[in-house]
């Protein structure tokens, strides 16, 4: 049987996935660059508006608060779904009986769908819903907390539901960094009469740098582009406080079908994302 050796045959078997990414990623991407410099209702042709969409944006109060909700999602939000899973990868990682079902039961809220999440913890963070019915009967408050009417709770009910959903999917992530370590390393250690604690924090967390550098960019990339939750629980108020960048750019594209504003926001939040990924990759790179 003749061997098949040809140089180019590697990227022969990449052509379909490459062919994939750059009719639904790529292609897509640079129209949304090209629209960002025209004036585009959906209605009537693109028309040129060169750097008109970027000059009206830096204008834009509406932009700044949305871009302010954002940073601050991804200021509180990332560092949450970086450390906790951690701590849960290791409380599983061990060879309990039922400890397969327990998995399952902290994986369940990733495999959930958003929207239905949205509206189950709509209904709890409700005035008259469970958890102030439990707030009030253990006398933590005295009157109920509107989670999601009050301009000063609103974002941070809808960052609590997102670190809800993504805590058991990146436990996954880490459970596998976990039994990639060599079991002989901890048991030196004990022979040694390293503590739990140490071993933690000189062989686990070491070695489980490049799961953290993947969690730390998805983690990232997940809270700049927030939406769902955002759409289904404070249609991004109340007042705008729970508005992010991409619950601006459905506003923009499909209630006010301005296509080409639509664009340019997409376009600056495709820039702080990229930038915030590549520090990211940076600085665990350095760490590793």
């Amino acid at each position: 049987m003749r061997k098949l050796d040809h140089p180019l045959l590697p990227y022969l078997f990449l052509l379909p996935a490459c062919g994939i990414v750059g009719m639904f990623v790529i292609y897509p991407a640079l129209q949304a660059i090209a629209l960002s410099f025209t004036s585009f209702n959906m209605i009537t042709p693109p028309a040129f508006a060169g750097l008109a969409n970027y000059r009206t944006l830096w204008e834009d109060p509406f932009f700044w608060s949305a871009l302010r909700n954002t940073l601050l999602y991804l200021a509180l939000v990332v560092p949450v779904l970086v450390t906790l899973p951690i701590f849960l990868a290791m409380l599983v990682n061990r060879a309990l009986p039922g400890i397969t079902l327990f998995r399952a039961a902290l994986y369940l809220p990733a495999i959930t769908s958003l929207v239905i999440s949205g509206l189950i913890w709509k209904w709890v963070y409700e005035e008259k819903g469970i958890l102030n019915y439990f707030l009030l009967a253990t006398g933590l408050t005295d009157n109920p907390v509107a989670f999601l009417t009050d301009p000063a709770h609103a974002l941070f009910s809808v960052m609590a539901v997102t670190v809800w959903g993504g805590m058991g999917y990146y436990m996954v992530i880490y459970l596998a960094g976990l039994q990639s370590i060599p079991r002989h390393l901890y048991e030196v250690a004990e022979v040694e009469g390293v503590s739990k604690w140490q071993q933690t924090l000189h062989i686990t967390i070491p070695l489980l740098k490049p799961s953290v550098a993947v969690v730390t960019v998805m983690s990232s990339i997940s809270a700049m582009k927030v939406f769902e939750e955002v759409y289904v629980m404070t249609q991004g108020g109340p007042l705008d406080s729970s508005k992010t960048l991409v619950y601006y750019i459905y506003q923009s594209a499909f209630e006010e079908f301005d296509m080409g504003y639509a664009s340019a926001i997409g376009v600056v939040l495709f820039g702080i994302t990229l930038v915030f990924s590549l520090i990211n990759l940076r600085l665990l790179g350095r760490k590793a």
